[in-house]
């Protein structure tokens, strides 16, 4: 009988965390013996991987610092172009593998969820970009997440691939014939749960990106199935893989260390110049005033030559536009700004300069790293905005959500608030969105979400304009223009990859 018991009692080491160590080493070992082959399962899978490398490709910009955790051979840390590139696996096997096929980057063995994992860098080492590309056998997900966060700054983005449950026995029945990877213990991660354990390691999700319905290459109906049906709503939720992409959440930065430009954008608007001036309150550190004078006819850059010398306490400058749009005008004044937050005032102060603090607090708090103004909120006076142009603000609000992945109100209000540093990593894509931005707005948030920037909506006050009349004429015109830049935005950001 003591006999009995003595067996019955279970062995000391396979409880608490022992227990955890335990479903460590036996990954560790399954990956060892399939290390050798796991490039034939990649080739064999060829379609498939391609499709992966296009999405990482396409969120990922080129020539930025890389971390692949759980980085296997290195294949899907080479297809991002890094400039510097560091790869982290669990066995040595893999890793010597990896470095053979990759002898540029540097490679280190360690678990991501054990508290020697940060010993793998260097002091203050840090990435623009992180791909963990297995949670679904990491024993500890938070406190893998957890251990990132030292290795993040502020515009760092962390990339989580997971793959959808529905596809589990399929992926079984694969696995069985050889046709997949063989796996070991998994955890059972739908994707609110990896943006539940984010939050609590301290990132904040910001869009799921869903590919793949058919993993095997069959002409046409591969594309069709997966460049096209994959990319439309509620279909996309039956996809095969699921790809998490995350910010770090970082302490508010002082107002009072920042410095802000705001653009205003003018054209024959020589009414409003001295109120704009007299409006704008103190914006941190430094607030520098740009007036971007289109080619005006009605004395607006004398006007502002005139309150400059009546404002000598103010930083106020003047800047020549194209007289092209309102787009050409803008990047004039946001490439001759020198401070760090770039702000858009509307020369027709429709949107209460008073307001612009309410911005700089938001994007200052990290709350957001891009602040759209909201026209649609509060009540709109009556003659301040017309009503085929509110219903078009509501109809395209819906749809840019949509194509940003990230809720947006009023696409077209014209006081939008970014950093510099991220305009300047905007700049390169203007152009190239396939059609002409008169205004300027869809290039901005189309250049935001494709750099996975935090975009918030700021309500604000809408009033009628005081002085000169509304550039905003010819709406149906307009609106077609706008249809246009959302199939463009379409193809671009849902086609694109």
């Amino acid at each position: 009988m003591e006999a009995l018991v003595q067996e019955r009692e279970p062995k000391t080491e396979s409880w608490g965390l022992p227990a955890l160590d335990q479903r460590r080493e036996r990954t560790r070992k399954h990956l060892t013996q399939i290390a050798g082959r796991r490039e034939i399962w990649i080739n064999r899978n060829k379609y498939y991987y391609d499709l992966l490398r296009r999405l990482l490709r396409f969120l990922v910009e080129p020539q930025k610092k890389v971390l692949s955790v759980r980085c296997g051979t290195g294949v899907l840390l080479a297809a991002v172009s890094p400039s510097k590139a560091k790869g982290i696996d669990i066995c040595t096997e893999i890793i010597q593998i990896a470095q053979e096929r990759n002898p540029t980057f540097d490679f280190a063995v360690g678990f991501p969820d054990t508290e020697q994992f940060l010993q793998l860098f260097g002091a203050d080492e840090n990435f623009d970009y992180i791909l963990f590309n297995e949670i679904g056998d990491t024993v500890d997900v938070l406190q893998a997440f957890r251990n990132l966060r030292p290795l993040c700054r502020r515009r760092t983005r962390l990339l989580v691939t997971t793959y959808n449950h529905l596809w589990e026995p399929l992926v079984t029945v694969a696995e069985w014939l050889g046709m997949k990877v063989p796996r070991i213990e998994q955890n059972w991660l739908a994707t609110s749960d990896i943006r539940n354990l984010l939050k609590l390691a301290g990132f904040e999700a910001l869009e799921t990106h869903r590919i793949v319905l058919f993993p095997k290459y069959v002409p046409f109906l591969s594309t069709f199935l997966n460049r096209f049906c994959a990319r439309l709503p509620l279909l996309n939720r039956l996809c095969m893989t699921q790809l998490v992409v995350a910010r770090p959440l970082l302490p508010p930065l002082s107002k009072k260390d920042l410095s802000v430009s705001v653009i205003i954008p003018c054209k024959d608007e020589k009414g409003n110049v001295e109120a704009a001036v007299r409006r704008i309150p103190q914006l941190g550190r430094e607030t520098e005033i740009i007036f971007c004078d289109d080619q005006s006819t009605d004395g607006t850059s004398d006007e502002v030559m005139r309150v400059r010398a009546s404002y000598p306490h103010k930083d106020i400058r003047l800047k020549k536009g194209l007289g092209i749009c309102k787009s050409k005008n803008v990047w004039t004044g946001f490439d001759a700004a020198t401070c760090d937050i770039l702000m858009i005032l509307d020369a027709d102060l429709t949107m209460m300069p008073e307001e612009l603090g309410y911005f700089l607090e938001v994007i200052a708090s990290g709350q957001a790293e891009f602040v759209n103004g909201s026209r649609l909120v509060y009540p709109v006076p009556k003659g301040a905005m017309k009503a085929a142009n509110m219903l078009g603000n509501k109809f395209f609000s819906v749809a840019f959500t949509y194509l940003l992945g990230q809720r947006v109100k009023d696409t077209l209000c014209g006081t939008k608030v970014l950093w510099r540093s991220d305009w300047e990593r905007i700049r390169p894509m203007l152009g190239n969105w396939g059609m002409d931005d008169r205004w300027g707005d869809y290039e901005l948030l189309f250049g935001a979400a494709k750099l996975n920037l935090k975009i918030l909506d700021l309500p604000v006050h809408y009033q009628e304009r005081i002085y000169g009349s509304t550039k905003m004429t010819k709406v149906f015109r307009n609106g077609l223009v706008m249809l246009t830049m959302c199939w463009h935005g379409f193809l671009k950001l849902k086609l694109g990859y």
